[in-house]
């Protein structure tokens, strides 16, 4: 089952996804109240069903808590991103205003999921500029520097993983890793770069992260876990 997105009743969008690093079916409950399930390839279509079904109260109960947060964007939230400073304000007609570093997202509301969808369309495309500006070259110039070699480089929107590498070593970036520290950055990109050598995280695949991140591979790997792509 490649990805698909199903309309289940009492819970809405579920987007069903398979993930060949997944040892475990995993459930999350976007900001829309959108559900997103990533799961084994081992595991099948009705199992995967079958645990959505179990675990309906807990959607159910995540989906009840994001009716009464608070909004995510204020007038009063500033985003700093690699290029822009971002801020938000009200006004009845959704659109963006640039004045030379600064972005201003106009809304009618902070509160309705169209607003909060429209905002997150926003930033998401200003991640894609960033990112395609910046990712593909300094990837180049790690690759380089170690002495890797891979095939293409994408940018992609992902909420699942900050990158992958093929069997082919073909690299895929998420636009998602802008909202990243520059060090952290760097440490998924040599993340993947091993992985067009080494295909999986076995110990010499940390062997030789380690050797390229001054033996801190796993405490780098700790600290990219405590950001979330959902976060803004």
């Amino acid at each position: 089952m490649p990805q698909q997105v199903v309309q289940i009743e009492h819970i809405g969008s579920v987007t069903f996804s398979r993930n060949r690093r997944s040892k475990n079916i995993k459930l999350s409950v976007k900001p829309d109240k959108s559900v997103l399930v990533s799961f084994p390839y081992f595991v099948t279509k009705r199992e995967v069903l079958q645990f959505v079904h179990k675990s309906s109260g807990w959607i159910k109960l995540q989906q009840q808590k994001m009716n009464g947060r608070k909004p995510i964007f204020t007038n009063q939230t500033k985003i700093n991103s690699k290029f822009y400073e971002i801020s938000f304000a009200i006004d009845h007609k959704k659109r963006v205003a640039k004045k030379n570093r600064e972005l201003t997202i106009f809304v009618p509301d902070f509160e309705s999921d169209e607003s909060v969808a429209y905002i997150e369309n926003c930033l998401a495309e200003v991640y894609r500029f960033e990112a395609k500006q910046l990712l593909p070259k300094r990837l180049a110039e790690l690759a380089k520097q170690h002495g890797f070699r891979y095939n293409k480089v994408t940018i992609r929107n992902n909420r699942r993983n900050w990158g992958s590498c093929s069997s082919k070593n073909n690299i895929s970036l998420n636009l998602q890793m802008m909202k990243l520290p520059n060090h952290l950055i760097d440490y998924i990109l040599l993340h993947e770069l091993v992985h067009t050598d080494v295909k999986n995280h076995s110990p010499e695949f940390w062997k030789r992260l380690d050797e390229l991140t001054n033996n801190q591979a796993k405490e780098l790997s700790k600290e990219v876990r405590k950001f979330s792509t959902y976060d803004f």
